[in-house]
Formats: C-alpha cells, structure tokens, sequence
C-alpha cells in the first residue's frame, strides 16, 4: 500500500465509474436503438457499425443526434404499459369470480334450469 498513494486510489475509483457510467449509457442506447420501431434497419445497422468501431464517440454522437427521442420513446413506452397495465385491472375487476359462477350454476341445477350432467360439465369448466 506504501507504493500506491491515496491520489491514485481516487483516480483508479473515478476512471473505473466512469468506465461503468459508459458501458450503461452503451447498453441504454443499444436498447433505445433497437427498440425503435419507425427507424429502419439499415439506419440500426450503421449505428451499430458506428457504436461497435467508435464506441465513446458513438455513444455521444447518438445521444446529441437522437436523446431527446430517447425521452419521448420512453414516456410512450411508460404511457402504454400502464394503460395495458390499467385495462388487466379493469378486465379483471369486472370478470365474475368462479365462487360467483359456482353460485349462479347451482341455482341453474336448484331451480332444474339444467340437468345434474350440464352441471358437471360447466362446473368441470369453471374449476379448470
């Protein structure tokens, strides 16, 4: 420990954050470009080239050229999962459970609406 400083144990610890901060923004963008789906793919394709050959300067020039479509895709993103995420809710809060259908099926079966065979059927149906 006597041969390496305090000084560069903080500029080992700086370049080696910075090199994570890099390789998430790299993964960020690969993922943004890929799950772009009005740009064409020999457009995807020449990003590609460009991030693999270029990879700081790539990286940067994609987020100048394309980041604040990156927001605008995310928030689309974000907005249609919870609406899908909304409209299960509502779906499944509406859809009668199968003890309400088990209710309604034996007043059927009481009330002789149905047969004790139609009854196993859809309570077979029901349970499955």
């Amino acid at each position: 420990m006597d041969d390496y400083p305090l000084l560069n144990l903080f500029w080992t610890m700086l370049v080696f954050f910075c090199w994570v901060i890099w390789l998430f923004l790299l993964f960020r963008v690969f993922a943004d470009l890929f799950s772009d789906h009005e740009l064409s793919g020999w457009a995807k394709a020449a990003w590609t080239v460009g991030l693999i050959l270029l990879p700081f300067v790539g990286v940067l020039a994609y987020l100048i050229v394309r980041g604040r479509g990156m927001t605008r895709r995310d928030a689309v993103r974000a907005e249609r999962q919870q609406e899908e995420f909304r409209s299960y809710v509502r779906k499944e809060a509406q859809a009668p459970s199968a003890a309400e259908e088990l209710g309604k099926l034996a007043a059927l079966r009481e009330s002789n609406a149905i047969s004790d065979e139609e009854y196993a059927r859809a309570k077979a149906k029901i349970l499955s």
